[in-house]
């Protein structure tokens, strides 16, 4: 139970930061233009994909989250699906890939810019050219192997349940 309170305490040192940079970590708007879902579908046969020609727009949570050193992979979750997004130091700016990968944790929301691409091993990818923070989390998600697994947890934090337990959603 201390490790949680630990991370809970990290998060709301990280949301002084934030705000410290004089930005909004909650802001009111984000326009989005396309789901996870509809491009998952609309680009699921296609192998080749043009690079910088099928611009997107949208906002997911981040559940999952990886750096190799400058680029990062992360999966975000909207209401339809989730997709992989690919953010490198090289595109977003020095200072936004440093904030990115200091103040950015698992569970928050981000709206990303930018255009669909297939990794070198087959996943559908978002090349991300633009991300704004929505949503700072300050708490975290489950742990992702295990899930929520505690049945009175998941019945009284049905939220969560949600968010970590795609089938429950369906």
């Amino acid at each position: 139970m201390e490790e949680i309170s630990d991370l809970i305490k990290q998060r709301h040192e990280k949301l002084s930061e934030i705000r410290k940079l004089n930005i909004d970590p909650y802001p009111y708007r984000y326009t989005v233009e396309h789901y996870a879902a509809d491009i998952n579908n609309k680009f699921a046969s296609v192998q080749d994909i043009p690079h910088d020609i099928h611009h997107v727009r949208l906002a997911g949570r981040i559940m999952t989250k990886r750096g190799h050193g400058k680029v990062n992979f992360a999966h975000i979750q909207d209401s339809t699906d989730q997709i992989q997004i690919f953010i490198r130091h090289n595109d977003v700016g020095e200072e936004k890939y440093n904030f990115y990968q200091k103040l950015i944790d698992v569970g928050d929301i981000i709206g990303v810019e930018g255009f669909v691409f297939r990794t070198q091993t087959g996943e559908l990818t978002v090349y991300v050219k633009d991300f704004t923070l929505l949503a700072k989390s300050l708490r975290p998600l489950p742990e992702k192997w295990h899930g929520l697994q505690d049945k009175e947890t998941r019945y009284r934090q049905r939220y969560v349940d949600l968010i970590t337990n795609p089938d429950v959603k369906q």
